[in-house]
């Protein structure tokens, strides 16, 4: 694939893109009706999937993570202000951070 053919748009581009009736120009059957041997030789010399190339997938499981719960919690401006400055997805990083103090608090009670 040419990169004069990729193009680039954002999510709520795509939505309006369908919320106008306009489709993709991805011919699904033909993706569908693909055998893994035609999976192998169309990824084979892709440079993307390269690395992926010698893994074994047979075994992989999806995991779905739990959603999590909103609460509202007082914490110092200083501790909001530093999540905040290492850009979006802070709140995961706090999360994290609290996790992994919890796993580190069950770990020495034992």
């Amino acid at each position: 694939m040419s990169k004069d053919s990729i193009t680039t748009v954002t999510l709520d581009e795509l939505r309006l893109k369908r919320a106008r009736g306009e489709k993709g120009q991805t011919d699904w059957a033909r993706v569908q009706a693909m055998t893994d041997e035609d999976i192998d030789h169309a990824t084979a010399g892709d440079p993307d999937w390269a690395e992926f190339q010698d893994i074994d997938w047979s075994n992989a499981v999806l995991v779905v993570p739990k959603p999590k719960r909103s609460i509202s919690i007082r914490v110092d401006d200083e501790i909001i202000d530093f999540f905040k400055s290492t850009g979006k997805g802070y709140q995961t990083r706090i999360n994290a951070v609290l996790r992994h103090y919890v796993r580190q608090q069950k770990r020495h009670k034992k």
